[in-house]
């Protein structure tokens, strides 16, 4: 029996990967299958930056790009990451954009 919460269109779930050079986000609506809004810090190329500054990044502009489509509310699927480090931070500045998770 599968437990796990699903994202709409109006309450989509984030969903993060995290690899040892950058971090994804993605917007998804499980009842559709579809990804809704993704952004990377591949698409962000200073190498005089750390990867917590590349967090901050990625939150703000995800958070803008939810807003702009009408999204104020989402639930974050952590999978199998801690809520520390980048992850965390990622997380404060989606909030800090104006969305409510």
């Amino acid at each position: 029996m599968n437990n796990k919460k699903k994202g709409t269109s109006l309450f989509p779930r984030i969903s993060i990967f995290r690899s040892n050079k950058y971090i994804y986000v993605q917007i998804i609506d499980d009842i559709k299958r579809n990804t809704i809004i993704s952004y990377s810090s591949l698409k962000i190329r200073n190498k005089k930056i750390t990867k917590i500054e590349y967090s901050k990044i990625v939150g703000k502009k995800i958070a803008k790009k939810m807003l702009k489509i009408n999204i104020k509310k989402a639930f974050f699927d952590r999978n199998k990451y801690k809520y520390h480090g980048r992850i965390k931070i990622l997380i404060e500045n989606i909030r800090k954009g104006g969305i409510e998770i």
